[in-house]
């Protein structure tokens, strides 16, 4: 089966947003079996829109479009897609029903624009959406499905699972495909690559690759064979060798993160954690608690920016921070030390740095950064330089990440009480 999916929305081709849903879904209908051939963005234009769809479903069997589904005038896709069939526009009572109780439930004025979102294109399929208020719609053109969805990808993702997944799942032979992603952190794309290489040779079964998302290096792999089975088998084995050659540098599979991994090691030990940080602003405490549950392990933080916090608040030595600089391995050290007796948990996490662009010197330059981390072995101190002319958002999620990774590599070096 090919598909091809559609974005559509000025706001995509003015770069104001940046198009996340066509890489979620191209990763989607992979594992589904679909090979998709093109992505096509469009902005918020009539005819550009309908001849996207009419290009789309010449070419494809699958056609998902996102965006365009909201009660604006610049909403356009079910325009299109009435043109594209011929067919008038038609109001969907049920759909307007659900739109106008969302709107009480929340004691919200429903305005007019709204009911344009329960209008779709007459002998089309109108598809609830439990999710938000514009419901999608399923049609047939030149013998190609289309799916179109809203752009909000929380309600997209879900109306996916709900109407794609069942649609391809019927239709397409998943016999002798398997798929496998292994995630790694602690270094470069390229090095991880060398190690690696001959693995990845064009045309070898299973197909291997590497991409990178800033310290998250994820490993792509995809067999083919006359069965499952085997196919499985060669991912396997494979799995065992990149497993072999790369060590704790794979910290999980699939949609593992360092958040959700470290989280559930600490959880499974019933230890806890706290931290200390100052360039990164409480983002180390942001990724930990954006893991459902980690209040069980997690016991909180401190965001010391200031050298005045550092020294009130975790009991950093004023002259400590006076003899080496608040940007020191001595500094980090205490921080961590600090953060765990203040708090009591078992293991801290502190780091301060220069996140840039501007405050770095000579002898600290932006990108440096010192990550502290206090446990029941002792405390260690590592020192990262980052580039400097990465972005200050960047650099502070390096370090973040960076400071995670460390946590977990020493769980996996510490033995449980």
């Amino acid at each position: 089966m090919r598909g091809e999916i559609i974005s559509i929305g000025t706001e995509l081709m003015t770069g104001v947003n940046v198009d996340t849903n066509s890489a979620w879904l191209s990763k989607q209908l992979g594992l589904l079996g679909v090979s998709v051939i093109r992505h096509t963005t469009v902005g918020d234009d009539l005819a550009t829109i309908v001849d996207a769809f009419r290009q789309a479903t010449q070419r494809a069997d699958l056609v998902i479009s996102t965006g365009g589904l909201g009660p604006t005038l610049d909403d356009m896709t079910r325009d299109a897609l009435a043109e594209l069939v011929g067919q008038p526009l038609e109001m969907d009572e049920q759909s307007l029903a659900v739109i106008t109780e969302f709107f009480a439930a929340i004691n919200r004025e429903m305005t007019a624009n709204n009911r344009q979102q329960a209008m779709y294109p007459r002998g089309a399929t109108v598809l609830p959406n439990q999710w938000g208020t514009a419901p999608g719609i399923q049609l047939t053109a030149s013998d190609a499905v289309v799916f179109s969805f809203p752009g909000v990808p929380r309600e997209m993702q879900g109306m996916f699972g709900q109407y794609v997944v069942p649609h391809v799942t019927v239709r397409v032979d998943h016999a002798g495909i398997s798929r496998r992603v292994l995630r790694t952190c602690g270094l470069g794309e390229s090095s991880l690559a060398d190690k690696i290489t001959d693995l990845m040779v064009p045309g070898r079964n299973p197909a291997i690759g590497t991409t990178a998302s800033e310290s998250i290096i994820s490993i792509q792999m995809l067999a083919k064979a006359g069965s499952a089975a085997e196919a499985e088998r060669l991912i396997d084995d494979d799995v065992r060798e990149i497993k072999k050659r790369l060590g704790s540098l794979i910290f999980g599979e699939e949609d593992d993160t360092l958040e959700s991994v470290t989280g559930k090691m600490l959880a499974g030990r019933n230890q806890t954690l706290s931290t200390a940080e100052s360039c990164t602003g409480g983002l180390i405490g942001k990724m930990i608690t954006d893991v459902s549950g980690s209040s069980t392990y997690y016991l909180g933080g401190f965001v010391t920016y200031s050298n005045e916090q550092k020294i009130a608040l975790l009991g950093v030595p004023e002259e400590l921070i006076a003899a080496h600089g608040a940007v020191s391995e001595e500094v980090a050290r205490a921080m961590a030390d600090g953060c765990r007796k203040a708090v009591g948990s078992d293991y801290a996490l502190s780091v301060t740095g220069v996140a840039g662009p501007t405050g770095g010197t000579e002898a600290k330059p932006v990108g440096l950064i010192f990550i502290g981390l206090a446990g029941p072995s002792g405390t260690t101190v590592i020192e990262r330089r980052f580039r400097p002319t990465a972005a200050r958002e960047n650099i502070r999620g390096y370090a973040a990440r960076t400071a995670l990774n460390s946590l977990r590599t020493q769980l996996s070096i510490d033995e449980p009480n």
